[in-house]
Order: C-alpha cells, then sequence, then structure tokens
C-alpha cells in the first residue's frame, strides 16, 4: 500500500510538473513569433489532452486502489479482531502465570 501511495505521489508531482510546463510554453508562446506561435499552441493544446487522460488514469487508478483495499481491509478486519482477542488472552496468562511464580501465596 506504501509503494501504490508513493506512486500516485509521483504520478501527482509529474502531473504538477505537466502543468507548469505548459503554463510556461504559455508564456513563451505569448512572446513567439506568428508561425512559432501557431506550432507552440498544437503542442499546448497536445499536452493539455495527454494531461487530461492522465488525470482521468490516475482517478481511476486512485478508485480501484481504493476499492481494493476496503476488500482485503473488510475480508482481512474479522481476523484481526479475533488475533487481537486471543493475544489480549496470552497476555492475560501470562500475567497470571507471573502471579502463580511471583506471587501470592
Amino acid at each position: 500500500m506504501e509503494k501504490d501511495k508513493k506512486g500516485i505521489q509521483e504520478i501527482e508531482q509529474t502531473l504538477q510538473e505537466i502543468g507548469h510546463k505548459i503554463e510556461e510554453l504559455i508564456q513563451k508562446g505569448a512572446d513567439a513569433s506568428a508561425d512559432v506561435k501557431v506550432e507552440i499552441e498544437k503542442k499546448i493544446a497536445a499536452l493539455k489532452e495527454n494531461k487530461t487522460t492522465l488525470e482521468e488514469e490516475l482517478r481511476k487508478g486512485k478508485a480501484l486502489l481504493e476499492k481494493e483495499f476496503n476488500e482485503k481491509r473488510e475480508e482481512y478486519e474479522p481476523r484481526l479482531k479475533e488475533s487481537k482477542g486471543f493475544l489480549k488472552e496470552g497476555f492475560r496468562q501470562i500475567g497470571l502465570a507471573f502471579q502463580a511464580l511471583f506471587g501470592k501465596k
């Protein structure tokens, strides 16, 4: 799960970088000549389209990851509660054993 979070964070960071580069290209496009300006605008449009596609894929990936996480959590939660009960009982028994060995006579 931690690796998936890091992967999602890296994707989000990449998308932010793309957004910044698009803004830089827009600024450069405003300063460029007419011929270059048309080419830059085409590249900007393509980048925006790709960014939108990547953002949609990221949303889908997040939703899928969250769904799988919730399914696994629901699957393991009863087992964890049961194990927690066993662990508490084990500590209680160990406490009783020490009490029997060193405690009251």
